[in-house]
């Protein structure tokens, strides 16, 4: 497929993800919300795309949102089989001491690591999440080293963790850009898990307590994630949610109280949906075109996106994305499979907007000896009138 009809293919994906394109209105998209919050962000989820920031990289305690990354690990440790969700934790009195919001566990007491994964994310329990950081990583210090690694493998540039709850520690701290970042991650690497988010309450012990995310009772599309709040931090939320297929992701830090955090984030997931579009064009490992390999034991490899190309514009300009794809000139065998061969850049009103690798989505091992002198005496004269 040469450049031309790339191009034709998304300008057509275009068109059928916008009806009536050619006659719809350009939406014209106000100024962002001003927000009563120290820090703020809106993501959109398929791109990753950040659309509204303040203060987005500032390193403020993240209180409770800690507790997402601690529930993250542990679904991690679920999913490579290193524990089992009908495991049976022993509650340790360092667990059963922690102050703060609590699930009500009992030192002494075994409970399933399910339960205390509910009791984290829906309960908002220390003495859960603390528990669950033992059973994963021998002690909470040490879980706090496990929460710093996977920060780094996330990108999390503005987080540092002490423990797995979220207590005040000086050297404790996140940012709104990062915890969107590790929402977003949450969402699509734990399908499954992601499920209890949404839950409005649990019971245990025979205490029902709700969860603290008021959206969840406000808005049916919201579905998560989680709230935070101490004193030094002040009420935080960490939400997203799904209307006609596009996800948001807001986040807030510091707002002066539990509905005010509600109130500040609904803010932000309506300005995104009301004038933010997304669409994704090609998955990744979708083969695009195929480009010629010199010297090779075949003689094409084939090409595709290493990551899903989706793009979040302001309602109205999808029409207006333009794509092209450039290859290598002179392609050299062997090819690895995964190797970058070139890029896809797309364009609104020829800003370059996204630009995605392409890579090799299969090898191609180095030819034959005949093979590789013909090629090189077809490139000596191609070099010559070329």
């Amino acid at each position: 497929m040469n450049i031309t009809t790339f191009a034709k293919r998304l300008s057509l994906l275009v068109l059928l993800a916008t009806p009536m394109a050619g006659w719809a209105a350009e939406t014209m998209v106000p100024a962002p919300p001003q927000l009563a919050a120290k820090a703020f962000v809106l993501m959109d989820g398929a791109s990753g795309q950040v659309l509204i920031e303040n203060n987005a990289d500032e390193r403020l305690p993240p209180a409770s949102l800690t507790k997402l990354m601690t529930a993250y690990i542990a679904t991690k440790e679920i999913e490579s089989g290193n524990i089992k969700e009908t495991d049976q934790v022993t509650v340790s009195e360092h667990a059963w001491r922690t102050g703060g919001s609590r699930m009500f566990i009992q030192v002494g007491t075994q409970v399933s690591v399910s339960d205390l994964l509910h009791g984290i994310i829906i309960q908002s329990g220390n003495d859960a999440s603390v528990a669950l950081a033992e059973h994963i990583a021998g002690s909470e210090d040490a879980f706090a080293d496990m929460m710093n690694t996977t920060a780094q493998k996330l990108g999390l540039t503005n987080s540092h963790f002490m423990d797995a709850t979220g207590l005040p520690n000086p050297d404790h701290y996140s940012s709104a850009r990062d915890m969107a970042t590790l929402a977003r991650a949450i969402i699509y690497g734990e399908p499954k898990h992601y499920a209890i988010y949404a839950q409005k309450e649990f019971l245990w012990n025979n205490i029902k307590q709700p969860n603290r995310n008021l959206l969840l009772w406000r808005d049916k599309t919201v579905d998560g994630l989680k709230t935070g709040h101490t004193e030094e931090a002040g009420y935080c939320l960490v939400a997203s949610a799904v209307r006609d297929g596009q996800r948001m992701i807001a986040v807030v830090f510091g707002t002066n109280s539990e509905q005010a955090r509600a109130a500040e984030t609904q803010k932000l997931l309506t300005y995104g949906f009301r004038f933010f579009e997304s669409q994704t064009f090609y998955k990744k490992g979708t083969e695009l075109t195929k480009s010629l390999v010199w010297k090779g034991s075949e003689s094409e490899v084939k090409a595709g996106l290493a990551e899903d190309l989706t793009m979040t514009v302001p309602r109205g300009q999808l029409k207006k994305l333009q794509a092209s794809m450039v290859l290598e000139p002179q392609l050299m065998a062997p090819i690895q499979q995964g190797q970058v061969i070139g890029k896809v850049e797309v364009k609104l009103d020829d800003k370059v907007v996204r630009t995605s690798d392409l890579v090799a989505l299969n090898a191609v091992e180095e030819g034959g000896f005949f093979r590789r002198m013909w090629d090189s005496i077809r490139l000596f004269f191609y070099g010559l009138f070329n």
